[in-house]
């Protein structure tokens, strides 16, 4: 019995490392690649893998490659930020300090605020405004996908989550260019650049991305101040879903399956669980050193199969009215942060 279960695991293992073999491998070639231009010729390591990944999309468009890249997008990349919890501890949080908690909390509702207006002003429903709001405030792709989870499951929502998902996939993109940019053009200082980054870019990626071209410190800081909006997924979910439940309606003959997500994701505890480990000090640094440098690889690698899965044509078959609602929202955090911390001086040491 016991040989019998020992074969079945072994050719599960074998078959799965067949799938996702071809993905993980064009992945990571990009990652190599990637290495070999930033240590050669300068420049970021990251947007080259960038860069190359979106040159490649056509390899997405294969059934043999797509699952191990959407592995290296998704599992590689939560494993990767996982570790960067290791070298970030509470003191570094707490000196953040609790009002830059507040102006986090009042940059997502206002976001989420402005696409109800601007689902009014362009008489579409307030479903997409929520979800838009929700998508551009918090984190993305992963938070349009849980919202629209307990949104009534109708074929416009669901085609609005798909045009969503990719819009903010797109933007986060372009903002993790510009942002950095943008921050070294006007001499920001670095933890107040990475609270801007942490707080206006969309996923996860490319605002560890993007805080990582500005220095570790940015990049320490923007990583906080972007799981701390992850974390205010869980209290926006449940109350969207308690408005619906009392006040919405659902199209029970449109109805569309879909696996709720997790509210709080697992990478999130992870990242938390070595936090409260790093802040002890029990952490040898060789051990730090070495968690650094593998989350660094697989964060590379995760940037690569987020451009590889990147069509900007994407965009170009959707209605204007969605696509101007998450820019005009994507503007709107950035100029209420943009404010908040330079002109009222929030995060500064």
């Amino acid at each position: 019995m016991l040989m019998g279960r020992s074969d079945q695991l072994v050719g599960s293992v074998g078959t799965k490392l067949k799938t996702h073999a071809p993905g993980i491998l064009i992945c990571t070639v990009i990652a190599l690649s990637s290495t070999f231009l930033s240590e050669h010729y300068g420049g970021p390591q990251l947007l080259y893998a960038l860069l190359i990944g979106l040159a490649l999309h056509f390899s997405s468009q294969q059934a043999s490659n797509i699952i191990g890249i959407n592995f290296c997008a998704r599992t590689v990349l939560r494993f990767g930020v996982a570790l960067l919890g290791i070298r970030i501890t509470l003191g570094q949080v707490t000196h953040l300090g609790t009002h830059v908690g507040l102006v986090l909390v009042s940059a997502v509702c206002i976001t989420i605020a402005s696409g109800l207006l601007l689902a009014r002003a362009f008489r579409r429903p307030s479903s997409e405004g929520l979800l838009s709001g929700g998508a551009v405030g918090i984190c993305g792709a992963s938070a349009a996908m849980a919202i629209a989870s307990v949104l009534p499951p109708t074929r416009e929502n669901e085609r609005f989550t798909l045009m969503a998902v990719v819009g903010v996939t797109v933007l986060s993109t372009l903002s993790m260019v510009a942002y950095p940019l943008f921050l070294n053009w006007v001499s920001a200082p670095p933890v107040q650049s990475g609270i801007f980054l942490g707080s206006t870019i969309h996923d996860v990626a490319q605002v560890v991305a993007a805080g990582m071209m500005m220095g570790p410190e940015a990049g320490d800081a923007a990583t906080v101040v972007k799981l701390f909006r992850v974390v205010l997924l869980l209290p926006v979910v449940m109350l969207i879903a308690f408005i619906y439940r009392q006040w919405g309606t659902s199209d029970d003959a449109s109805q569309v399956s879909q696996k709720t997500p997790a509210l709080v994701p697992g990478f999130l505890i992870g990242f938390m669980a070595l936090v409260m480990l790093a802040s002890t000090g029990w952490v040898p640094t060789v051990v730090t050193d070495m968690a650094n440098n593998v989350s660094r690889w697989c964060l590379v690698i995760a940037i690569a199969a987020a451009g590889v899965k990147t069509s900007l044509g994407e965009l170009a078959k959707v209605g204007w009215q969605p696509v101007l609602m998450l820019v005009t929202e994507t503007l709107v955090i950035a100029c209420f942060m943009f404010g908040a911390i330079f002109f009222f001086n929030i995060g500064q040491n």
